[in-house]
């Protein structure tokens, strides 16, 4: 048996009709940026996520690097955010000029510490950068506290949570600014890049919609240095079909993770995807943590089970990111983390019979009888 991380392949199967007709018609319309299906998806996502506004972008990076600069962060200032994640949360906030101060996370959720963040607060702090990470969301309520105590704007890195909801509220319309990749692997992923940024801010929504368009309003006028970061339209006739199938997705995903953990707790693991009440977990990814990491990944490749680690290095032991004096020590959690951390095949479209094996094959290693 083979089975990969995802298998987009066997998801085309499902849609791929409806897809291609949609792109052929963005062929045949004549209108290839900024056109309608750009326009209807932003529309359909904003309802979905509840917020007032939606802006396509180009990427998930963009997505964020955009936010930052509408909130005009730069020079001098200084944003925290988590030191497990994607290399983007902090690549961006480098690149505005800024300086990513992290806060390390939590062993449960891999979300930050919202217990450690006002400690990292300083009169240079503008920003917190939450990242709601393989799909668990942060604590939000705290966020929003030290927030307003400090006079701070937060920015939901969502990239890998769409869908997710904390107390009611989908991710992404709970903070100033929330940001969401489309990259292929994502829960909704486009046939290539894309990104949106979310909103309910009327002003800030005013102002990215130019930035990613060159900073013009109107043509060959350019009132701000802006970029070229719109969403394709082809990729938002794709989303648009991917959209209809985005909960059934989600339900799929969670019903796969609740047999991973049930069946698992035999397995004397590290950890396991917690669960609460009060918020959700799309399962961008299904990561457990174990001693035996480089064993298990070779055992189970044997017999033809992909796994992935997210993430072998956390950002302040990244060579890049040397000029921020971070040493080994100094994020022990995300540190022991990185160590232990794997990601077990997860995807809508994995079939009984294929986690069953997963799951004998687990037990097998750990010496458990099925």
């Amino acid at each position: 048996m083979n089975i990969p991380l995802i298998d987009l392949k066997k998801e085309y199967e499902m849609y791929g009709k409806n897809i291609e007709k949609a792109v052929i018609e963005v062929m045949q319309s004549g209108s290839y940026i900024l056109g309608n299906k750009v326009m209807q998806f932003e529309n359909e996502i904003a309802n979905y996520l509840g917020v007032q506004f939606a802006v396509g972008v180009a990427n998930g990076t963009d997505a964020l690097l955009l936010a930052l600069e509408a909130l005009d962060i730069g020079e001098g200032d200084e944003v925290i955010t988590s030191p497990f994640t994607f290399f983007a949360t902090a690549e961006v906030i480098a690149k505005v000029g800024a300086k990513p101060v992290f806060v390390d996370i939590e062993p449960n959720t891999y979300n930050i510490d919202v217990n450690k963040i006002e400690k990292a607060i300083t009169e240079n702090t503008k920003a917190i950068i939450v990242v709601h990470l393989f799909g668990m969301a942060v604590e939000m309520d705290e966020i929003l506290k030290i927030a307003s105590k400090y006079k701070l704007k937060v920015i939901e890195d969502a990239c890998q949570a769409i869908g997710t909801e904390y107390k009611g509220k989908r991710v992404g319309g709970i903070g100033d600014i929330g940001c969401f990749s489309f990259f292929p692997t994502k829960n909704l992923g486009a046939f290539g890049d894309g990104g949106l940024v979310a909103t309910n801010n009327p002003d800030i929504f005013e102002k990215i919609c130019f930035l990613r368009n060159h900073g013009s309003k109107e043509r060959y006028v350019h009132t701000s240095i802006g970029m070229n970061s719109r969403l394709d339209e082809i990729q938002a006739a794709i989303l648009i079909e991917k959209l209809k199938y985005l909960d059934m997705f989600i339900f799929k995903r969670m019903t796969v993770a609740n047999k991973y953990t049930q069946e698992l707790n035999l397995i004397h693991l590290k950890r396991k995807p917690p669960q609460y009440t009060d918020r959700s977990h799309t399962y961008h990814q299904y990561c457990i943590e174990v001693d035996e990491r480089d064993q298990l990944i070779n055992f189970l490749n044997q017999k033809g089970i992909a796994t992935g680690i997210y993430y072998p290095i956390p950002l302040h032991l990244q060579k890049a990111l040397q000029y921020l004096q971070y040493q080994q020590g100094d994020f022990p959690v995300s540190e022991k983390v990185a160590r232990h951390i794997l990601a077990l095949p997860i995807n809508p479209t994995i079939t009984v019979t294929e986690q069953e094996y997963i799951i004998k094959a687990m037990k097998e290693f750990a010496g458990v009888s099925s």
